[in-house]
């Protein structure tokens, strides 16, 4: 039996805000858990008409390369499933990191808040709306 508790510490939740997914990154990102949260992000956006997601890094002090290829990933994987992705609360430090790392990452949106970030995504709809008729 296995009763690891540090695998259900590092689960990051995926929240559903109408057509929006909200996603809140706090501290390290490892290899398992980000590749849990891209299969998490795929299967939400199959299952129901999401438009747009938007990840919360305003908890995230330090960046790397690693963290700069996953968020690339879930927005190139996202864009595919015809949803746009924005980033949300990039400190300064963690921008002049990605610059220096020489990471462009192509594909992701940027905005000073979540309230900023969904704001976007209300008046942007790629690949033409998705949502079911009511």
């Amino acid at each position: 039996m296995n009763h690891d508790l540090s695998l259900s510490s590092a689960h990051v939740p995926v929240l559903r805000l109408g057509d929006v997914l909200l996603i809140t990154l706090q501290g390290d990102l490892h290899d398992g858990t980000a590749e849990q949260l891209q299969r998490d992000i795929a299967e939400q956006i199959v299952r129901s008409p999401v438009t747009g997601v938007v990840i919360d890094i305003s908890g995230v002090e330090i960046v790397d390369s690693f963290l700069g290829r996953v968020l690339a990933e879930i927005a190139a994987s996202s864009r595919l499933l015809a949803a746009q992705t924005v980033v949300a609360g990039m400190r300064p430090a963690v921008a002049i990191t990605l610059v220096e790392l020489g990471l462009s990452l192509p594909g992701l949106r940027t905005a000073l808040s979540t309230e900023a970030a969904l704001g976007m995504l209300a008046t942007a709809s790629p690949g033409g709306p998705r949502r079911e008729p009511r």
